[in-house]
């Protein structure tokens, strides 16, 4: 089950990743209203993901029930260290909670451009800051659930199989 959490955990990195290369525009601009032109860019994307994507952003939904589902299977089968599965599912609901509550309306709302300048940049800033705190969980889900395969391997080893009598001679 850890291959499934740790494959679903490293595909919402990598839509992390992405938003985050349109996010990191607003690091530059301080004040109340972030320029024209990073912010028209920020904003295009974010009604191209939210709006235009359709229906290939409904695979990072999916993705995001399935994770929670399999780490929610690894808790109920005890398979790894209890901490491991309860840390994981902690940092993934936080992440996903976040981004189905919050982010994903503000990306939304973002990509309509309809706020004023000043909406706008505060809206890419909650973005930027909450991709950022769902990125850094979603990579503790992965580490600990690329660890739970090493801890589980190292902790309960295989007993070697017993050879027959007859064979050895």
């Amino acid at each position: 089950m850890h291959t499934f959490a740790a494959a679903g955990a490293a595909f919402l990195i990598c839509v992390l990743w992405f938003d985050l290369m349109f996010d990191v525009q607003v690091r530059r601009h301080y004040g109340d209203s972030i320029p024209a032109g990073p912010l028209a860019s920020i904003s295009a994307y974010y009604r191209r993901v939210t709006r235009e994507a359709w229906p290939m952003n409904r695979l990072i939904a999916v993705v995001m029930l399935l994770t929670l589902l399999v780490i929610i299977l690894e808790i109920v089968f005890g398979r790894y260290h209890w901490w491991i599965g309860w840390i994981s599912l902690v940092a993934a609901a936080s992440a996903i909670g976040l981004a189905r509550f919050r982010t994903i309306p503000n990306a939304s709302r973002l990509g309509k451009a309809s706020d004023s300048p000043e909406e706008q940049s505060r809206l890419a800033r909650r973005i930027y800051t909450d991709h950022l705190f769902c990125i850094a969980a979603m990579i503790l889900v992965l580490v600990l659930q690329l660890g739970a395969h090493h801890s589980h391997r190292k902790h309960h080893p295989k007993p070697a199989p017993e050879v027959p009598q007859s064979a050895v001679l």
